[in-house]
């Protein structure tokens, strides 16, 4: 067959293809068209799952008359003119693709009016490359698109759409994201005349995160913590959950890239490299990020949707990205204050706990009470657990505390041991109980990482070095990171063009075979920059370590050592969670203990 153009309604058809997926595909390029216009209100009504009917209405700046047939025409657009602005995209939309090609694909009419015109006017397409001429409309300042039966004239595209309830499902989740990217503009959502959320603008923190509670559930907002920092131009702001709020699914998870919603490997990685000392197995964080940079700094025309970027300076960026949720959630101890760092590296005193751990001094509150090392303790052969217990309520009530003490100590004054497993303390609140080993694993883990990256990780000479074939990128990479790879314990050499020597691995990682760790370590740089199998693995063995050396089920202990435990926990870093991810402790306040007994009721 010879080779000639195509026409010009298969073309929009075929673009239709790559940007209209389904009814939701529709909403998101309409609802970003508004929100490039400047809406302060986008109002979205579905009719049948959006087969049947979409209309999107906006209060932005509006289309002049002479531009509403240009602005249903391919590669027309006000957001960009030249190659410059291509490279700083701001704007949601910027290929002028989504008008035509929704139109090539539906019964379209578009009305609009600017602030300049005593009225609007429409256009209209019938699923073809033409449009009629305009006619007068009356309607406010702003667009109005009128989408009726998708797919009328594509019969195997419409076959292929859902039920309605799934249909319909997609935009709920759309609009749900598009909802959370942009606080300033009020939303409304309504299927077959039933109004689904109708959202004001938000003007401040209290109000963007009630509209948190309303789109990502209330427990969300109650286990979440914000942060915003900023530094070499890049800006992280947003709500993370704690970890014990984890998600069996990662259906919790939104990410925006200069207010565009976004799907990142890159990001991904990061985010789960933060989380990786304190989720339980299988277990997916929660959380609703902001991510602003210089748009120079992103392409964010990588795929024909939108939903992927590239990152010009992608190592950098993970690597901000990981600093910053890192600290963040090294910061998630009881109480939510200010992080007090426990000192790094000290050497191991005779009296000191397993792992390092230095007993603590006490505290001005405690001086009558005997701060003893909790964890360098043999079983006691003292009487009955009662009798135990009724000793630590004894010793609980000596000295009394006044309400500055108890709000300077989050965990609050033990009262009591449950079973050798629970410590039962009293503070502000109500009833905190605590997981005795798992805080004290925490404890111990943190103080062993703090150690161990205190100086140069020791390396285990190899007695036969093993020589590994490798790819010719995996040569270049272990020769170029030779030097990092070494103060992280690993020696290798290069001896070919494809093959390389393996001297010495970690102390810690002794038992590991070298030839498997150090492929993973040369898939890791080859795909993202950087490894950090080498660090996890050690943090693997020192988590161990941590458990073994932690104060075990069924030990009593008195109620001065429970309370160095709980000073202790409020101090380290990540204590919410032990090393496996579980809570470590759980807070009951007194509106809750007075349900349990039905007072008031």
């Amino acid at each position: 067959m010879p080779i000639r153009p195509l026409p010009p309604q298969l073309v929009n058809q075929i673009a239709a293809g790559e940007v209209v997926e389904r009814p939701a595909s529709v909403v998101k390029e309409l609802v970003e068209n508004a929100l490039d216009a400047g809406a302060g209100r986008v109002q979205v009504e579905i009719e049948q799952g959006g087969a049947r009917r979409i209309l999107v209405r906006d209060d932005g700046c509006g289309i002049p008359r002479d531009e509403l047939a240009l602005a249903l025409s391919r590669h027309a657009t006000s957001k960009i003119t030249s190659l410059e602005d291509l490279e700083r995209v701001m704007s949601l939309g910027f290929r002028g693709e989504a008008l035509p090609s929704i139109a090539s694909v539906s019964r379209l009419a578009l009305a609009s009016r600017t602030a300049d015109e005593e009225a609007g006017w429409q256009v209209t397409s019938e699923g073809d490359e033409t449009c009629s001429e305009p006619e007068p409309r009356p309607m406010p300042v702003g667009t109005r698109v009128e989408v009726r039966d998708l797919f009328f004239n594509v019969p195997a595209r419409r076959r292929f759409l859902k039920t309605e309830r799934t249909e319909f499902g997609h935009i709920e989740q759309l609009m749900r994201r598009v909802a959370l990217s942009r606080f300033e503009t009020g939303f409304e959502l309504t299927h077959n005349g039933r109004t689904i959320f109708s959202l004001p603008a938000c003007p401040d923190r209290a109000a963007r995160e009630q509209r948190l509670a309303r789109l990502c559930g209330a427990p969300f907002v109650e286990h979440a913590v914000f942060l915003d920092h900023a530094q070499g131009g890049l800006r992280l702001w947003g709500w993370l959950a704690r970890p014990t709020f984890s998600r069996s699914q990662p259906d919790l998870q939104h990410f925006f890239v200069n207010g565009r919603m976004v799907r990142d490997r890159l990001i991904t990685h990061a985010v789960r490299q933060a989380y990786q000392d304190v989720l339980y197995h299988g277990r997916h964080p929660a959380f609703v990020l902001y991510f602003e940079l210089d748009p120079e700094r992103v392409d964010v025309n990588a795929h024909p949707a939108k939903h992927e970027v590239r990152f010009r300076e992608s190592r950098g960026v993970h690597d901000f990205l990981y600093r910053t949720l890192h600290r963040a959630i090294a910061g998630m101890k009881p109480g939510g204050g200010e992080l007090v760092q426990p000192v790094a590296g000290a050497a191991v005193a005779p009296g000191a706990m397993p792992g390092g751990i230095m007993p603590q001094q006490p505290q001005a509150a405690d001086t009558q009470v005997e701060m003893r090392v909790y964890a360098d303790l043999h079983p006691r052969e003292e009487g009955p657990a009662m009798a135990s217990t009724v000793n630590a309520v004894a010793e609980a009530t000596m000295p009394a505390r006044n309400e500055v003490q108890a709000e300077e100590h989050p965990l609050g004054y033990a009262l009591a041991q449950l079973q050798g497993v629970y410590i039962l303390a009293q503070n502000r609140h109500g009833l905190v109980l605590v997981d005795m080993h798992a805080a004290h694993e925490r404890i111990t883990y943190e103080r062993l990482k703090q150690a161990w990256q205190a100086g140069r990780v020791a390396s285990q000479p190899l007695l036969v070095p093993e020589t590994l074939a490798v790819s010719r990128a995996e040569a270049d990479l272990a020769e170029a990171h030779a030097e990092s790879l070494a103060r992280l314990g690993l020696e290798i050499d290069r001896v070919g063009e494809e093959r390389i020597r393996v001297r010495a691995i970690p102390v810690l990682l002794a038992r590991e075979q070298a030839e498997p760790l150090v492929r993973d370590v040369l898939a890791d740089l080859q795909a993202q920059g950087s490894s950090t199998r080498l660090q996890e693995a050690m943090n693997a063995v020192l988590s161990t370590m941590a458990c073994h050396g932690s104060v075990r089920a069924n030990r009593q202990l008195t109620v001065a050592e429970m309370n160095a435990l709980l000073r202790d926990m409020e101090r380290t870093e990540r204590s919410d969670q032990c090393n496996h991810g579980r809570p470590t402790w759980v807070q009951l306040d007194m509106n809750q203990l007075d349900h349990l007994f039905l007072r008031g009721q």
